[in-house]
């Protein structure tokens, strides 16, 4: 399955369309580590890591897993682990994953630049959960968590994402 993105904040996938959050640094064919741009491409959707304490596990084929009190994402171009899960507490840049507000509750890995990580061109892209009023991210893709949970139900192991730069021919 494809799931399609678009700006100025699109989702669609098997003929549903709902809206989303994007990146502060609108969408980027070039995407760099700290622009907040949402890469342009098309990226596989690895796994679904979840919040335990707060919901069940999303019903969905890919790979689930709960979040844990010390998941983290490396987000520190000097250091080896750049653009891969780390276990807090780190030295290093980081984010964490298990945060207090509930952007993360669902978070789905993307495929984006981790075969092979690219020093500098970014990290931590996700789907995930949309603030209220779809406010911007830092370069991930967020939905109402409705709409995400409902999205996850429909994916499969070879489901992939692709954001484009621009609306298909008469799509706003």
């Amino acid at each position: 399955m494809e799931i399609t993105v678009w700006p100025p904040g699109h989702l669609q996938w098997l003929g549903k369309r709902v809206r989303c959050a994007l990146g502060r640094g609108g969408v980027r064919a070039d995407k760099r580590e700290g622009d907040g741009a949402t890469p342009a491409g098309s990226f596989p959707l690895r796994r679904v890591m979840y919040r335990a304490d707060r919901l069940a596990a999303p019903e969905t084929a890919l790979p689930v897993r709960a979040l844990g009190h010390d998941d983290g994402w490396c987000d520190d171009p000097e250091h080896p682990a750049y653009n891969r899960p780390i276990m807090t507490p780190f030295a290093a840049r980081h984010e964490r994953l298990w945060r207090d507000d509930a952007l993360y509750d669902v978070v789905v890995e993307l495929g984006f630049n981790d075969d092979p990580v690219e020093v500098g061109r970014g990290s931590a892209i996700f789907l995930h959960r949309a603030r209220p009023g779809y406010g911007p991210t830092e370069g991930c893709v967020a939905l109402a968590l409705e709409d995400l949970l409902a999205l996850l139900g429909d994916c499969d192991g070879d489901t992939t994402l692709t954001v484009r730069l621009t609306a298909p021919a008469g799509r706003n």
